[in-house]
């Protein structure tokens, strides 16, 4: 488990200040007025697409496969949309990491909490489904501010970035769990915890299976997913944070527990979970990290994808 460390100072060695300096330069930004940030992220998110070049090829070819009945004008506005809410979902890091409660509360509305507390009954574990929108590091805040919860995370190599990442996202949730640290995350939902875990991205081969997901075939597909469900039986609870349009805040959308998981048959769960996965992505598709490249991982002997 990660729990927030003490400042040490090799964490000032000039090999961090690059990091520090982009920290100090986010922690001042995001002292703007929201809807200047609104209007800032995005501009940033659209000029940043002369630049990431390989990352707008890796968003057309995953709108490409995912939705080949979309026409490239269309394909071509999602991008665009797409490198605007990347341009938010910085600016949102830094509201997440920085912001008071007071203010993280004042633009966000929570629906369905009720939803976690009737899956909670009895000290019954959840298992809290989160999707890689853009604005993922607010959603763990806001979701922190309503229920505290633990987080399933990938450590930073940069280890001044670590500390700033791990202090930020504790501000109001309990502690992260390393990703490949499942039995830790067991222990906690046997304890009646809400874990935070994001099903919806390419983990690699390793302890992965092929499964549907839109019009891709064979997408691989985290197995931890089934091994939680198995281990520690927990309520199945997708959760989401969705900006509003024209920068009106956030709906933060807790949905009722999932039912009828198929805990048998890996294959079938697997493909039960891309099911809920696009669900939650067509809610606003252009807020979605498509810049992933979520079709990396082939069945033995198929083509690449990118």
């Amino acid at each position: 488990m990660k729990h927030p460390q003490k400042f040490q100072s090799a964490l000032l060695h000039p090999r961090y200040w690059l990091t520090w300096f982009g920290l100090v330069l986010l922690f001042l930004l995001v002292q703007l007025p929201y809807p200047l940030l609104h209007r800032l992220g995005r501009w940033m998110g659209r000029s940043s697409m002369r630049f990431l070049k390989r990352r707008v090829s890796i968003t057309h070819r995953n709108l490409e496969l995912c939705f080949p009945d979309m026409d490239e004008a269309q394909r071509e506005r999602k991008v665009v949309g797409n490198f605007e809410s990347l341009g938010m979902g910085l600016m949102e890091t830094g509201m997440a990491w920085f912001w008071s409660d007071k203010r993280v509360k004042r633009w966000f509305k929570a629906n369905g909490i009720h939803h976690l507390k009737m899956a909670q009954q009895n000290q019954r574990g959840v298992l809290v489904i989160g999707v890689h929108f853009m604005s993922l590091e607010l959603g763990g805040r806001a979701m922190g501010l309503c229920q505290p919860m633990m987080a399933m995370y990938r450590p930073h190599n940069n280890k001044a970035m670590e500390w700033a990442q791990t202090k930020g996202r504790m501000r109001s949730n309990k502690t992260m769990l390393d990703r490949k640290d499942l039995r830790s995350m067991v222990r906690a939902l046997k304890r009646g915890e809400a874990v935070w875990f994001a099903p919806d991205q390419d983990y690699g081969p390793r302890g992965s299976v092929f499964a549907p997901l839109f019009a891709v075939e064979q997408a691989a597909t985290t197995s931890g997913t089934f091994m939680l469900a198995r281990m520690a039986k927990p309520a199945m609870v997708p959760v989401v944070l969705i900006r509003r349009e024209k920068g009106r805040g956030y709906d933060l959308l807790i949905q009722p527990a999932l039912e009828d998981y198929p805990l048998t048959d890996e294959l079938a769960a697997a493909a039960y979970m891309n099911k809920v996965v696009e669900k939650e992505i067509m809610r606003a598709p252009e807020q979605y990290m498509w810049l992933h490249r979520r079709f990396k991982t082939r069945p033995l002997g198929s083509p690449p994808l990118y």
